[in-house]
C-alpha cells in the first residue's frame, strides 16, 4: 500500500468504532490519486464532522501527503448502501429520485 493510502487508512481507522467495515482503494489517472473510503452507516458523522470539519481536514492533510510524494491526491467518501436495497431503491430511500424528476 501507497504511502497516502497508509496515511488515510490510519486516521480513518483511528476515528470509527467499526474498524472491520473500513475500505480504502487507490486508483491512479491521468487526473492523479484518488482514494476513495468506505465506512461503516453508524461512522460516517465520524468522518465527515461537523459542517464537513474533519474531511476537509483530512483532506488538507492528504493534500500536503501528496505534495511530499509529487501527486495530486483526492479524497472521496462514498455513502454506505443500505443492506438489501439496489442502487434504484436507494436513491429513493434517500429521495434522490424525487430531486432528479424536476
Amino acid at each position: 500500500m501507497n504511502k497516502d493510502a497508509e496515511f488515510v487508512e490510519y486516521v480513518i481507522k483511528s476515528l470509527v468504532e467499526n474498524i472491520q467495515a473500513v475500505k480504502i482503494d487507490r486508483k491512479v489517472d491521468e487526473m492523479g490519486v484518488l482514494i476513495s473510503v468506505d465506512v461503516a452507516t453508524e461512522d460516517m458523522g465520524k468522518i465527515i464532522g461537523r459542517q464537513g470539519a474533519t474531511a476537509k481536514a483530512i483532506r488538507t492533510l492528504l493534500r500536503v501527503v501528496g505534495m511530499k510524494n509529487n501527486a495530486r491526491v483526492n479524497l472521496k467518501i462514498n455513502e454506505p448502501q443500505e443492506q438489501g436495497l439496489n442502487d434504484k431503491e436507494n436513491r429513493e430511500f434517500l429521495g434522490e429520485e424525487s430531486r432528479n424528476a424536476y
